[in-house]
């Protein structure tokens, strides 16, 4: 009984002992991004330059779910068990279909989230190489960065994931990445997302103005109060940028149901129930953009199934514009959430 007692002891120790140890070297690795950062602006190809007044465009916001959430494809954090595709192959068939999309879209802007550089869920994928095909400019920040996720089983492991824009032929002049609220303590924070905004600068032709494109991807599974406050710095940024005489679009994913969208996609899941977007924080002028008549994200608690009616559908995605943009069309692209949990979303606009 005392040699049984000893090697359970012994188990504990070692068990408690490589607990402590994760926790201390994530601790002492975890992600500390500036509350301001500037961001590299790379060149891929040959670009136009300035972007026209009076000249139509179009822009392209899309989730990617990591080009590992498509349709074959649960998540743990939605009542699923998994958080990376079954194989290397699934995740080429999602980006291979997320490429192609993207192309035939032919948007002069591409607001991308969930964009993996080196991840364990994705096999090592640079998927920033992959995506970047065929584009003029981009700029990259990080939001998700950790050695180690030890959720779920098998783990998550390695993640540098963030969010990304690209130019067809349009130059983005400069870039820089602003920190948002950070709604969780430690030790939860060590491993988890650190959110941000992606602004990026486009100058416009003939004036010292820019049209100032601002990527974001808020916070999921939180309480609508901390979620508020990340949706507050969101509108201090858009709203100082119009200040300054600029044009502003923000593109991404809300993680709130936009209004009037639960009444056309009831709730039939308590996986994850999002807080509602409140749109009497947009000042006078500014244009809420998205498109109700197809859902822009799906539930994860299984692989995609359209008959099951406990599938539950969300429409999260979408646009904000500034009084000096004028929206020409918004339509949600019905993908079937083939290649991601998203829908992408396209706009058309101008500047005045």
């Amino acid at each position: 009984m005392k040699i049984v007692l000893k090697i359970l002891l012994t188990v504990l120790l070692v068990i408690i002992a490589a607990v402590v140890g994760l926790l201390l070297w994530l601790t002492l690795t975890e992600y500390k991004p500036a509350a301001t950062e500037a961001v590299a602006v790379e060149t891929y190809g040959k670009s136009t330059g300035a972007v026209e007044t009076g000249k139509e465009l179009t822009l392209l916001s899309w989730n990617i779910g990591y080009g590992g959430l498509g349709k074959q494809e649960d998540f743990f954090m939605d009542g699923g068990k998994s958080a990376r595709p079954k194989s290397k192959d699934n995740v080429t068939a999602y980006l291979n279909g997320i490429t192609q999309t993207i192309g035939d879209m032919d948007a002069d802007i591409v607001l991308l989230q969930e964009v993996d550089s080196d991840c364990t869920r994705t096999y090592g994928t640079d998927e920033r190489q992959i995506l970047r095909q065929g584009f003029a400019t981009g700029t990259f920040a990080l939001n998700y960065s950790c050695p180690f996720v030890p959720v779920p089983f098998p783990p998550m492991a390695k993640v540098n994931s963030g969010i990304m824009t690209l130019t067809e032929s349009l130059t983005i002049n400069s870039a820089k990445r602003i920190s948002l609220y950070c709604p969780f303590s430690w030790p939860l924070r060590i491993a988890n997302l650190k959110r941000c905004l992606l602004v990026s600068y486009i100058p416009v032709k003939g004036s010292d103005r820019y049209l100032v494109l601002v990527n974001f991807h808020l916070e999921a599974y939180t309480d609508p109060e901390k979620l508020g406050i990340q949706t507050k710095q969101l509108m201090d940024v858009i709203t100082e940028e119009y200040a300054r005489g600029n044009y502003v679009i923000a593109g991404g994913d809300f993680n709130q149901f936009l209004p009037g969208s639960r009444a056309v996609y009831p709730q039939v899941s308590t996986d994850w129930n999002p807080s509602e977007f409140d749109s009497s924080i947009l000042p006078a002028g500014w244009t809420l953009a998205y498109d109700l008549s197809v859902p822009t994200c799906r539930s994860l608690n299984q692989p995609y199934d359209p008959t099951d009616p406990t599938t539950q559908y969300y429409s999260i995605d979408g646009l904000i514009l500034s009084p000096n943009v004028k929206m020409l069309g918004v339509q949600t692209i019905d993908k079937g959430f083939e290649y991601s949990d998203h829908n992408p979303v396209r706009l058309e606009f101008v500047l005045n």
